[in-house]
């Protein structure tokens, strides 16, 4: 969103111009009416979606007025892309009302807790995957805009395990990421978790509605919720003639000799989150 800001805004655009430019590329997607050249050249054209005017002038109307979240290698990323031919504009009103409410909850709560406190179980377990996935798309992200997605391989290499294990022990949980179709062998589920991953393929498959899997057990609680691809994954998870460039399917293949992870289309189940920890 902080892109968007940055490529649609100039000096002197007023708010009505920045709503509509956002507005005529949502309802007709095209390169030639983008004004982000180089992420569409990087990762194509975003399929047309069906949203309505009045929402996306909403969203367009918030972007403009209060200032945006931004990782925080955005502002040096922007410029160095550019070089030098576009400014960094995140001007705006600072939304503080998300950040007052966690502060809120969170000094109400015994010293040491490192999270807000979530209603149930099931809370709990969805919280601790988003902020896991949250922090290791972060710092995926950041290395695709940067570096490409070559480096993204070895990124996630070298990276992913221990990323998710800090997040694990900040959260006071174990958490893993397994799969019936594994990059690296020690990702491979269990017989169990096989069982919930296609219980999820078939729920997604069939566009039907389903909750993620909790477990309670003797004070211990199992959260289990589907993995699933979206574009971006399919530079490295998706078909090797049509998805996946030659150089990155050779460092994976170099890497993942026994690689699995491959062949996926957009919104198929990967995998699962299997998470972990005292009720």
């Amino acid at each position: 969103m902080v892109a968007i800001k940055s490529h649609y805004l100039s000096d002197d655009t007023s708010k009505e111009e920045f709503t509509n430019a956002v507005w005529s590329f949502v309802k007709q997607p095209s390169k030639d009416k983008t004004k982000m050249r180089g992420a569409v050249k990087r990762f194509g054209v975003m399929p047309y979606q069906p949203f309505s005017e009045e929402d996306i002038k909403l969203i367009s109307d918030y972007m403009y007025d209060f200032e945006i979240d931004e990782p925080e290698w955005f502002k040096e990323h922007i410029e160095e892309e550019s070089n030098g031919k576009m400014k960094y504009r995140n001007s705006g009103k600072k939304d503080d009302s998300s950040a007052s409410a966690k502060s809120s909850l969170r000094d109400s709560q015994p010293e040491g807790e490192q999270s807000v406190k979530a209603n149930t179980p099931a809370d709990r377990g969805q919280e601790y995957a988003l902020n896991t996935k949250k922090e290791l798309g972060k710092n995926l992200m950041g290395t695709i805009q940067k570096k490409g997605t070559l480096e993204a391989v070895t990124f996630c290499n070298k990276q992913a395990y221990p990323i998710t294990d800090s997040m694990a022990v900040a959260q006071n949980a174990t958490i893993r990421r397994v799969s019936d179709k594994p990059r690296n062998p020690e990702n491979q589920a269990n017989a169990k978790e096989l069982g919930i991953i296609e219980r999820f393929k078939k729920a997604i498959a069939s566009n039907e509605k389903y909750q993620p899997v909790t477990e309670i057990e003797n004070g211990t609680v199992k959260f289990y919720a589907p993995i699933t691809t979206n574009s971006m994954c399919l530079q490295c998870h998706g078909s090797p003639e049509k998805d996946i460039e030659p150089k990155v399917l050779t460092a994976l293949t170099n890497l993942y000799p026994e690689d699995k992870a491959i062949g996926y289309d957009v919104n198929e189940v990967r995998g699962i989150w299997s998470i972990t920890y005292k009720q």
